[in-house]
């Protein structure tokens, strides 16, 4: 099929267009966290009242001695707006952080609101920018790191403004806004790929299968990153709560407690194993069809399965053997981190049967 080169360099403008619109998000979702906790600051006064170098209504020494036992047991677990701590610690935390519902409740906020709007602008960029690169190349946008990048932060902002619609994450969208100009800028300058025909080896239905499994998973595990580092600062913050101590980082009073962050996490983390469970089975058999055997040890095999590994663990810690808290997040960030490595360092460092970088 012919390549056409001239809707191919206008896919390329419509990409950049809408990194730019998406960094206009990014700001703006900074500025509502920025100007929102502020406002929440000046309406609970009593917050950062400090009296012999304890915050007004700090949990007692019982308390905290309570957490910390908790703390060495499983992480810490605190709960939605604190339960699973003593009442008395949860009647404190329930005035530094958000509702853990996320429902769109409270005042309004337009900065997120207008954040929101631009990012479904920036989100139809990327969707034309995607699809018309599809068009040009005469194929599925996937066959090399470029269109994979491109298409995988396609897949973060479109689950996240989906997520949207049901639940209030705008606090989380400083985060997603960022990975996917990441991303992008990665795709633009670390693996600038002219538009073109897939290798022999790649021109499969296998290819629309397998990879788009992949890009799908690997968009809810970037968003599942972005949750679990929110956790970990929340986690932290609310500890110094209860010691007494001043918490610090304003803008997470925005933000639900970290149990109920964790708990969205591992439900998300959960779709995206069960995904990337069907690419490596998908891989695998695709591999037995194309060279004859379902597995034999290379490099990018070899990663894809380490990625399938740490989620599991990640998922049997969390389920049965009680690894909440702290634990957990960190889990997600490593199998998000091998992801990365995967993508990054394995397409473009070794030599293998997967080498389809296009570099």
């Amino acid at each position: 099929m012919t390549v056409n080169e001239d809707l191919g360099a206008w896919s390329q403008l419509f990409m950049l267009l809408a990194a730019m619109t998406y960094l206009v998000a990014f700001v703006a979702f900074a500025w509502d966290m920025a100007s929102h906790s502020k406002i929440l600051r000046r309406a609970r006064p009593e917050q950062h009242n400090r009296s012999e170098g304890q915050l007004v209504g700090a949990a007692t020494t019982a308390t905290v001695n309570t957490v910390e036992a908790d703390d060495s047991r499983a992480g810490l677990g605190t709960g939605d707006r604190g339960r699973g701590y003593p009442a008395s610690a949860q009647s404190v935390l329930a005035e530094h952080v958000a509702d853990s519902s996320m429902r769109y409740t409270g005042t309004r906020r337009p900065a997120a609101q207008a954040a929101v709007t631009v990012m479904v602008l920036a989100f139809a960029l990327h969707a034309v920018a995607v699809m018309a690169r599809a068009v040009a190349a005469g194929r599925v946008p996937w066959g090399n790191m470029y269109e994979f990048a491109t298409t995988g932060a396609l897949v973060v902002a479109g689950v996240y403004l989906g997520a949207l619609l049901l639940r209030d994450l705008r606090f989380v969208g400083t985060l997603v806004t960022g990975l996917v100009v990441i991303m992008l800028t990665a795709a633009t300058i670390g693996f600038p790929t002219p538009v073109g025909p897939l290798v022999p080896a790649l021109q499969s239905w296998w290819l629309v299968i397998h990879v788009s499994i992949a890009v799908a998973a690997s968009g809810i595990f970037t968003i599942t990153f972005a949750m679990a580092v929110l956790q970990l600062l929340q986690a932290r913050r609310e500890k110094a709560i209860l010691a007494g101590e001043a918490p610090g980082m304003g803008f997470l009073g925005m933000v639900p407690s970290a149990q109920a962050l964790e708990n969205l996490s591992f439900r998300l983390n959960a779709i995206g194993f069960a995904f990337w469970t069907f690419t490596l089975a998908a891989g695998a058999i695709w591999a037995e069809q194309s060279w004859g055997r379902y597995w034999g040890w290379d490099v990018k095999e070899v990663w894809t399965f380490v990625i399938w590994v740490v989620y599991a663990a990640y998922m049997h810690a969390r389920a049965t053997r009680g690894w909440t808290g702290t634990r957990s997040a960190w889990l997600s960030i490593v199998g998000y981190l091998c992801v990365i490595f995967n993508f990054a360092v394995v397409n473009t460092v070794f030599t293998g049967l997967h080498s389809y970088s296009g570099l």
